[in-house]
């Protein structure tokens, strides 16, 4: 069977193993003829997808989702009129998210759009310190260093 004539079971037949989901495609009949498709994209209709754990979320819950850094330490005073150095400042914009490693053992990376180029976020809960992907938005600390590192200078000297 081709490729491209491939269509997911609508009945649904899809387990997670492990952290990894597990598709049943029509036609596919064999582990060996599934293994062609290894490392292919799925797409599912949002109304037959099921729902993520707490604190998963779909890739395409996080495209477009708009990026705010907010300051490493707590603000001194927590009413107004704050410091405009204390407010969250708008980085930019979630464009795709990467998976580094084939085996999905890597931490996933967010690419996000900024005025200044792109930007790569690890997607760990120490970074991205609030994900809201109903109103659009994620919050993340950045560690000291991660946008040197990604303008490809790491310590003030330019990566070879």
């Amino acid at each position: 069977m081709s490729r491209a004539a491939c269509r997911c079971n609508p009945a649904g037949s899809a387990r997670i193993i492990a952290g990894r989901q597990f598709f049943h495609f029509e036609g596919v009949n064999s582990i060996s003829e599934a293994e062609t498709f290894r490392g292919f994209e799925v797409s599912a209709a949002v109304r037959t997808a099921r729902r993520p754990a707490c604190g998963q979320y779909f890739v395409s819950d996080l495209i477009g989702c708009s990026v705010f850094e907010n300051p490493v330490s707590s603000p001194i005073v927590s009413s107004s009129p704050c410091s405009l150095a204390e407010a969250p400042s708008l980085l930019g914009a979630v464009r795709d998210v990467q998976f580094p490693e084939k085996t999905f053992l890597g931490r996933p990376l967010l690419e996000v759009e900024t005025s200044h180029g792109e930007i790569l976020i690890p997607l760990a809960v120490d970074i991205c310190t609030k994900i809201d992907p109903a109103a659009r938005r994620i919050d993340v600390i950045l560690p000291e260093g991660l946008r040197d590192l990604n303008r490809g200078i790491a310590c003030g000297v330019p990566c070879t």
